[in-house]
């Protein structure tokens, strides 16, 4: 089984189309995994979604501290396939499944371990969403193994070009989690209804089939650079490699996650409901942003092989053929979010209150969709090119900025509530703003391809 793409060569647009659908598309069933649980969830009551928001900000963050590991692989095997470097590609492979299996346990025992601090941090009052929410992230943590090793293993197939192999896994994964979702949460004959439980189990049982058939594709695959021998492959200067890359788009996540988590203790002053409305409008939002971290990945992927190929010039053409795209994709999550927030939430909540605040939110966070995915996009050219430090750093510095500008405008003399959801707006208006003015001052000055200019036919 190869079903690896050469970016190389041939026609950009259909190179870009045809790795992107594919990872897209299992960024949308990742994205589901979370919505179709909100769906159900929010048909046991608000409490228990506000549940599950809390909880979720921990597994949030693990798949925040696994991108140390996902994104610089992902770079690291696309230069090395591109510059045709196939040994040195199964070495960072290998280096990198081990560390994360490493990470994995780490997390996981420091999840179970600290389970009521950790979710004591959000001071939430009601005794009933607390256990709920200490339940969920103990479930979900004896998953930890499969939330971290499945994207890692999606990121190794993309980085050389196979993008259709975790987009057919994952749809097994999704219509198992379809299925298990309302059998666990609601019951059924000798099941007994679980609730919140019954949503974290059939999560981690999704993901470890996930983990199982890519265990299963690599085992019968022709393709010797998934072959994985710890011992003899295993070298911990691809580690440090991947680490030196990885690090700052890690960072850059890990921090992003701490500061929503500021943000949910200063929404959990309104009560349930905004923390609900938060959860299930992240969710919602991630239509746009996944759908760009997919044109994104395609890009890097895409990237990392022209420049391990050294077409510099090829590279900048594939960048404006994925803006367009991006474009497109913010736009039209700009008119949709705009203009039909409130019927958009009324399918993962059914109490009005929840409703009127979620179309309020996606109203908000609406103008800031077309930003956004530029500036996701944008991203991916500096993460192929292992420059990961650039986008890092604007996101960081500008997602910081979120939480003095919400505690600032989420004063009831100004804006109340809806002076969170504005900060979180306006700065990814200017981070989109920023990364793409960057990216022209280098690409103008010769200096995106670390001083090496751009040749006619390149």
């Amino acid at each position: 089984m190869n079903k690896s793409i050469n970016l190389t060569e041939g026609n950009i647009y259909k190179a870009l189309i045809k790795i992107s659908l594919p990872i897209m598309g299992t960024s949308f069933i990742q994205m589901a995994y979370n919505m179709i649980d909100m769906i159900w969830i929010g048909r046991v009551g608000t409490s228990a979604v506000a549940a599950v928001g809390t909880a979720g900000f921990y597994t949030w963050f693990a798949t925040s501290l696994l991108v140390l590991f996902r994104a610089s692989i992902e770079i690291k095997v696309s230069q090395e396939v591109g510059a045709q470097n196939y040994k040195s590609a199964k070495k960072y492979i290998t280096s990198g499944v081990l560390a994360t299996l490493m990470l994995a346990v780490i997390y996981m025992t420091i999840m179970l371990v600290f389970t009521k601090p950790l979710i004591g941090f959000y001071n939430i009052k009601d005794r009933a969403v607390v256990k709920m929410s200490e339940e969920f992230l103990r479930i979900v943590s004896l998953g930890m193994i499969f939330t971290f090793i499945n994207p890692v293993l999606t990121g190794i197939f993309n980085g050389t070009g196979d993008s259709r192999t975790p987009f057919y896994i994952n749809i097994v994964g999704l219509i198992f989690n379809i299925i298990c979702d309302p059998l666990l949460i609601f019951g059924i004959g000798p099941i007994k209804a679980m609730g919140v439980a019954g949503a974290a189990i059939a999560t981690v049982l999704a993901q470890g089939i996930v983990t199982l058939l890519f265990i299963i594709i690599i085992i019968r695959s022709k393709n010797n650079i998934y072959k994985i021998k710890f011992r003899e492959e295993f070298d911990i200067y691809c580690v440090k490699i991947l680490f030196r890359i990885g690090w700052a788009p890690a960072l850059q996540n890990m921090l992003f996650t701490i500061f929503s988590m500021i943000l949910g203790r200063i929404i959990s002053v309104w009560g349930p409901v905004p923390i609900a409305v938060q959860k299930v409008g992240s969710q919602i939002e991630a239509i746009s942003w996944m759908t760009a971290g997919g044109i994104s990945t395609a890009l890097t992927t895409f990237v990392g092989q022209n420049f391990g190929a050294k077409k510099y010039k090829r590279i900048v053409q594939g960048y404006y053929s994925a803006i367009v795209i991006a474009i497109i994709v913010g736009t039209f999550a700009t008119l949709l979010f705009a203009i039909f927030g409130e019927e958009i939430f009324s399918i993962f909540v059914s109490e009005k209150e929840s409703i009127v605040a979620g179309g309020i939110y996606l109203r908000i966070l609406g103008y800031s969709q077309l930003f956004m995915c530029l500036e996701i996009t944008t991203a991916g050219v500096f993460n192929g090119l292992s420059r990961t430090g650039i986008p890092s750093v604007i996101s960081i510095v500008l997602t910081g900025m979120r939480v003095p500008l919400a505690y600032l405008l989420s004063k009831p003399y100004i804006m109340g509530l809806n002076g969170v959801w504005w900060s979180l707006s306006v700065s990814s208006i200017a981070k989109g703003v920023l990364i793409i003015g960057i990216f022209i001052v280098l690409l103008k000055k010769q200096k995106l391809f670390n001083n090496k200019v751009i040749l006619q036919g390149n």
